[in-house]
């Protein structure tokens, strides 16, 4: 372990009597009910009790009903119960973005319920695959780095980052900025924990999988400590900025967001070898550094519903009927044609600004034409 560990124990004191016993028992069972089904930590993302209150309720009882965590992550989650919030946000965080980044592609990283999350198409190692394990690993360091920053973790504080060394000597260095190294490394040991206990043959296609995901999760954290830059703030009569005090801070998780699409169009595309290790299947490429997308099967025909790829398919999307890229509706229809509807768009208007300080809108109405695939 890469951390101190930090065992919490509590029981269940107070409950006195039946009735409250018959309560307990009935909010267990419904809660066992909904994470028995969890196949994946993302449904972290999905989870309602992922508020610190509700860890007063005792951490091993708890953890050990989110089946979506492995052993590893079970035993992280009751050594540390308040890292788990954030572990969830940083997973919201990353499907939220990846359903912008993906928002006109054929597959828009649609979740399919709050156990599986994605459903059976991350079951097949495409570049989609690939780029949700990046964006998610990367969605962790975001929120913890940042939970660490503003107090919320008992096991880390403001970023202890040494000073850059081409920062001006007179700008102060120290201002609370975001522990990227804690959130970085904590975030490889719990996204990783379930590939990490896995053991397959050499050379099995199971094993080129937990090589795949092993990278992508790494790919996704390293652009986010690329990413981070150094903030200063001015100090100084009248604003004249003669001193600064500077910090680290994480970009904008849209950045993240942006950059790790771009590692997805560039994505490679990977077997295993003799030696069980994966290379590039086109050699002539230059090969992927550890920043880079990279997978073993080809994406599904997302055009069409197919169960078992877990493809949504097209149809009831809307589409741009004046666009020829994958927004269009030649290309996300996928031929089949679309149907075309009025609907009434209300959106804010005659906005004005009042002394002080509000604005007030009015509401207004238009009628739009809206494409639908069929």
């Amino acid at each position: 372990m890469l951390f101190k560990l930090k065992l919490m124990r509590s029981g269940w004191g107070g409950i006195m009597d039946s009735r409250h016993g018959a309560v307990t028992i009935t909010f267990c069972a419904f809660f066992m009910q909904v994470f028995v089904e969890a196949s994946s930590w993302w449904s972290l993302a999905m989870n309602p009790l992922l508020i610190p209150e509700a860890y007063i309720i005792g951490g091993q009882p708890l953890c050990s009903q989110l089946a979506g965590l492995s052993k590893g992550q079970k035993k992280l989650c009751q050594l540390y119960q308040d890292h788990m919030q954030f572990i969830g946000e940083g997973a919201k965080t990353g499907i939220r973005e990846c359903q912008y980044q993906f928002r006109n592609r054929r597959w828009n990283c649609s979740t399919v319920d709050n156990s599986s999350v994605f459903g059976r198409v991350m079951q097949i190692g495409s570049r989609e695959t690939a780029f949700t394990y990046a964006i998610s690993a990367a969605g962790v360091v975001n929120a913890v780095s940042r939970a660490c920053r503003e107090g919320e973790l008992s096991s880390c504080g403001c970023s202890r980052a040494a000073r850059p060394k081409d920062l001006p000597r007179d700008w102060l260095w120290g201002g609370c900025g975001d522990n990227l190294n804690y959130g970085y490394r904590f975030s490889k040991e719990f996204v990783d924990a379930r590939e990490r206990e896995k053991t397959f043959t050499k050379g099995s296609m199971e094993s080129a999988r937990l090589l795949m995901n092993l990278h992508n999760n790494e790919a996704g954290r390293r652009i986010v400590s690329d990413l981070a830059h150094v903030s200063c703030k001015c100090h100084g009569v009248s604003g004249s900025c003669s001193l600064k005090t500077c910090w680290l801070q994480l970009a904008d998780f849209r950045k993240v967001g942006d950059a790790l699409k771009e590692k997805y169009d560039s994505a490679a595309a990977m077997r295993l070898n003799s030696r069980g290790k994966l290379v590039q299947v086109h050699s002539k490429f230059n090969s992927p550094t550890s920043n880079d997308l990279v997978y073993i099967d080809p994406s599904p025909d997302y055009c069409v519903e197919n169960k078992t790829t877990g493809s949504l398919g097209t149809q009831g999307r809307l589409c741009n009927k004046t666009s020829e890229g994958m927004d269009g509706c030649a290309l996300m229809c996928c031929g089949r044609g679309y149907d075309q509807y009025k609907t009434q768009l209300v959106e804010r208007c005659h906005c004005k600004f009042h002394w002080c300080c509000y604005v007030k809108c009015k509401h207004c109405s238009r009628t739009v034409d809206q494409f639908v695939c069929k």
